[in-house]
């Protein structure tokens, strides 16, 4: 049973989680005004949007030795505010050296919030003997749902980007720093094996982890592939009007949104090995309903099938790290996290370039395959601990 401590722990989390989908979605939306202000060419905007992943996967490693040390506590409480300034800053930023200083602190800020606040969810769900993981990402979604909403209404009232960027991130570094005083402390958060890893007496194994790295690396090229070519795919594919382009990413993250509400009852009721393959079969068939879609009406359904898919991957990934942890000190989250971000590296430079040789039907039966192959991995999301190793990590 839960301790109102755990459930203290749990609104922190959901707090962590809340901020960083509204940080995210408040400097990817406006990402186009970025680059009228600095005059980008589409080839210069590509390198300056790929140095954010980049340095967000070093973001996530350097917080997984951290963390493993002092918890991801301390970690949380220095990395989300400087993700949010780093956007301020990206607003405020007068020439494109200014830009690219900010968007490398909001990599590494993006990195470490991204692997620390999924070490606590994580913990989170140990402690409360029950999935409760989805429930976090499903927040996520939601911030990120508002963070776009909020950047259309600033665009109407024509609010200077640093005004938009600092009336939203503001307060949400205040809620950040008061949820970290609740998160799990180190002695909470990791189990007591915690202190032997930290000295290097034992060590996370490789080998079942790499299922959920291939899983998180294939479901981030789907996830970037829609993200980057959605509305293209619409625009010179469907030949779709300009009111029906953004359909295709709404579809997709409002049913992400949707399935992560519920995604942790389904969780406790199948398992998530059942859940992973589900997802991707239904991912698999979103794409090839977008790769075959005569209509927009069904190319639309098909990049909303892919969302009820995708959705439940991450959170999945996730959690199976964590029990394959045997310290729980979160190393096995960080490498997860980590592919992450070379799946959205992977995805924007494979469709991209099939497209351009090809055409962009093509180009998404790459995420279409992938999704495929996640089918086969989902195995190695069947609940199990890891064998403590002293073989190097």
């Amino acid at each position: 049973m839960p301790t109102p401590r755990d459930r203290q722990a749990r609104l922190a989390t959901f707090a962590v989680f809340f901020v960083q989908g509204l940080t995210f979605a408040t400097l990817l939306t406006q990402v186009a005004a970025l680059q009228d202000k600095h005059g980008l060419s589409d080839g210069e905007l590509s390198i300056l949007l790929l140095v954010v992943p980049v340095i967000a996967g070093a973001g996530s490693v350097l917080a997984g030795t951290l963390a493993s040390r002092f918890g991801s506590r301390p970690v949380l409480r220095l990395v989300q505010p400087l993700a949010c300034a780093a956007v301020v800053l990206a607003g405020l930023a007068s020439n494109v050296p200014e830009l690219v200083a900010a968007n490398v602190l909001f990599g590494l800020g993006l990195g470490g919030v991204d692997a620390g606040m999924n070490m606590q969810g994580v913990a989170v769900e140990r402690r409360y003997g029950r999935a409760v993981l989805t429930g976090f990402h499903a927040l996520w979604s939601a911030a990120a749902v508002i963070g776009a909403l909020w950047a259309s209404a600033a665009a109407g009232l024509k609010l200077d980007l640093p005004v938009t960027f600092a009336i939203v991130l503001a307060p949400a570094v205040v809620v950040s720093l008061v949820a970290s005083a609740w998160l799990y402390r180190s002695g909470e958060e990791h189990a007591p094996a915690a202190e032997e890893q930290a000295k290097g007496a034992v060590r996370v194994p490789w080998r079942p982890i790499i299922p959920l790295c291939l899983a998180m690396a294939f479901l981030y090229v789907g996830d970037s592939s829609i993200s980057n070519f959605g509305s293209v795919f619409m625009d010179k594919v469907m030949d779709a009007s300009a009111t029906v382009v953004p359909l295709a990413l709404g579809a997709y993250q409002a049913t992400t949104f949707l399935v992560r509400i519920g995604g942790d009852l389904a969780v406790r009721r199948y398992g998530p090995a059942a859940i992973v393959r589900a997802g991707a079969t239904v991912a698999t068939l979103g794409f090839v309903a977008i790769v075959a879609a005569p209509t927009e009406a069904l190319a639309v359904a098909g990049f909303a099938l892919t969302g009820v898919g995708l959705s439940v991957v991450a959170p999945q990934s996730f959690s199976a790290a964590g029990r394959l942890d045997p310290a729980a000190a979160g190393v096995a989250i960080a490498r997860v996290n980590m592919f992450n971000y070379v799946g959205f590296i992977v995805g924007a430079a494979l469709v991209g370039g099939i497209a351009d040789a090809s055409n962009y039907r093509i180009a998404f039966a790459a995420p279409l395959v992938l999704a495929a192959v996640i089918i086969l991995l989902a195995r190695g999301f069947q609940p199990r601990t890891a064998p403590v190793s002293p073989a190097a990590a």
